[in-house]
């Protein structure tokens, strides 16, 4: 029971974890003005204990650092990947120009200090990578610089006791690094008087309006479709407008219609359009009439509308039309409802596990179109672990790739957060068009992201403990000043200027920095002190290009140094 307690076994460092988080997240829970660092007290509570002698199993500590951010990256990658490439193509470019401005910002001002001052470059860049929280710039500055030694005749232990120095000065750096901007989120929320509901209602609306569902009323008042069926009158669209048909009035006659249902010259039709597209909608059919759906009903009890959700893996990746529902069924799929977020239902939507599908139709119908896509959302509760384990081992080797460029000695590589994310993302996106499944409740994905987050700060704080205070004692109270400056200085004007120059979200600024300062805790602080994941989203969309600018920079100035 005493090596339990006071040895660094692999069942002491299991109790410590377990001591560390739960502290943490308790701690978590107070709150001062409102105001909450959440789990970053993990990290405080694990200086704190190491400080006063409970050491971790090195290796055992240095896999769960690794391993729980692997897990929290890819958990993030994953939610995000099914509308990442839209939301880059949205302002993705604009929002990675800022990070890339941020990563420079912070090189200049590391720079600048090193020369003021006259701390050593390699000192600096340890600062720096504790400054920006970033781990694998700090392992491949000890890497460059331990090598770069050696070929200069240094002996090799020698070498890695010069190269470990550079990790003093990351820890006496980290804590700041990652109390500074949470600082500089709260003052920049006061400062400029964000109204939280106010920004997270713009950013629903700017997201979601152009694309996402809309129901109108139209009557047929167009000479050129008189006496053409829906399947002539969607074929001769050649722009790509998005509608659905939901139902006809044809002489008082409610009836859901199909490919061969003829429009005649005052029919009134219930679509299901996108917003882009309502003007194009009323010049192919005609004007809008004052009605609402309460109207249909009224007039045809005969015809319900249900929501059905695809529980069945052998739908995930095929198309809505592959299904033939209104052909064969007699229902119409009005529209695709894909976390929280309304679709038109049209013919060549790649459908997903998790899908809800509003129809409308006849009931005896609608329950034949259930058995087909499954609607047993129990189902859905077990966890598709294949893709995951799968597209974490994936990411790890993508991760670990070596990208080598003209003129540097070492190649860079995107490290065990970049790889992973990327593929997440990737998998995200493309699994369902390939039939891979990679559907995970929101629940189940909030427990992976929550238990890496955890490990990550905990093996952070057990880790810095031991040399913090030594650190400070020797001279590296300076480090602290120096490594403010470099989190705060860059950030703040990067904020500043995403704000009244770009005009960007509160939501997206905060996204920004979390991705480009390569923070995770800041974005589980802003997703959890604000309550929203829209954070999410630009994190995913600047953290690999960061991380790789970060990795390179961080090389860049130790060879500088030599």
């Amino acid at each position: 029971m005493n090596d339990l307690f006071t040895g660094t076994g692999i069942a002491h460092t299991v109790l410590l974890f377990g001591i560390v988080i739960a502290t943490g997240l308790y701690l978590a829970k107070f709150k001062i003005k409102g105001v909450s660092i959440g789990s970053t007290w993990i990290l405080f509570v694990g200086i704190l204990l190491s400080h006063f002698g409970f050491r971790a199993n090195p290796t055992a500590l240095a896999f769960m650092k690794d391993f729980g951010l692997i897990l929290f990256v890819f958990s993030i990658g994953l939610q995000v990947g099914p509308g990442f490439f839209h939301s880059f193509r949205q302002g993705g470019v604009k929002l990675n120009m800022l990070a890339v401005a941020l990563v420079l910002l912070v090189v200049a001002t590391t720079y600048i200090i090193s020369v003021v001052s006259g701390e050593s470059i390699p000192t600096m860049v340890g600062v720096m990578s504790g400054a920006v929280t970033n781990t694998p710039g700090l392992g491949a500055a000890q890497q460059t610089l331990s090598d770069g030694l050696i070929a200069q005749g240094v002996s090799a232990q020698s070498a890695a006791s010069v190269s470990s120095g550079l990790a003093s000065a990351y820890a006496v750096a980290y804590p700041l690094g990652v109390l500074g901007v949470l600082f500089l989120v709260i003052l920049f929320k006061a400062v400029f008087r964000i109204d939280l509901e106010k920004e997270k209602a713009e950013l629903s609306k700017g997201e979601s309006v152009a694309n996402t569902a809309r129901r109108m009323h139209c009557e047929v008042r167009n000479p050129a479709v008189f006496g053409k069926t829906l399947k002539e009158v969607v074929k001769e669209m050649s722009s790509g407008e998005k509608f659905v048909v939901s139902r006809i009035l044809h002489d008082g006659v409610i009836s859901v219609p199909g490919p061969d249902t003829v429009f005649c010259e005052g029919d009134r039709l219930l679509i299901v359009t996108s917003n882009n597209d309502v003007d194009k909608i009323r010049i192919i059919f005609g004007e809008e009439v004052p009605m609402h759906l309460d109207d249909w009903v009224r007039m045809d009890e005969s015809v319900v509308t249900k929501r059905l959700v695809i529980t069945k893996s052998k739908i995930n990746g095929r198309k809505l039309a592959e299904l033939g529902i209104r052909t064969n069924y007699n229902v119409s799929v009005t529209r695709v409802i894909r976390a929280g977020v309304q679709l038109v239902a049209r013919p060549g939507l790649i459908l997903q596990m998790g899908d809800v599908l509003k129809v409308v139709g006849p009931e005896e119908d609608i329950n034949l179109v259930a058995k087909i896509v499954g609607n047993k959302p129990g189902d859905l509760d077990h966890p598709n672990l294949i893709p995951i384990f799968f597209g974490i081992a994936l990411g790890v080797i993508f991760g670990s790739m070596p990208i080598h460029f003209p003129g540097i000695p070492q190649p860079v590589k995107l490290g065990l957060a970049g790889g992973p994310l990327i593929i997440a993302i990737l998998l995200g996106h493309f699994g369902p068009k390939y039939k891979i499944t990679t559907y995970t409740t929101h629940s189940a994905n909030m427990m992976i992201r929550e238990i890496g987050i955890s490990f990550f700060m905990a093996a952070v704080g057990l880790g810095a403990g031991e040399t913090f205070v030594s650190s400070l004692l020797g001279g590296g109270f300076w480090w602290i000043l120096y490594g403010a400056i470099i989190t705060m200085v860059p950030v703040a004007i990067i904020m500043v200027v995403s704000r009244l120059v770009f005009k960007l979200n509160f939501y997206q600024i905060c996204g920004l920095v979390a991705g480009g300062s390569t923070n995770p805790p800041v974005l589980a602080f802003a997703q959890g002190a604000y309550g929203t994941d829209y954070t999410s989203v630009n994190y995913a969309t600047v953290y690999p290009l960061t991380m790789f600018m970060r990795v390179l920079v961080a090389q860049l100035l130790i060879l500088m140094a030599l």
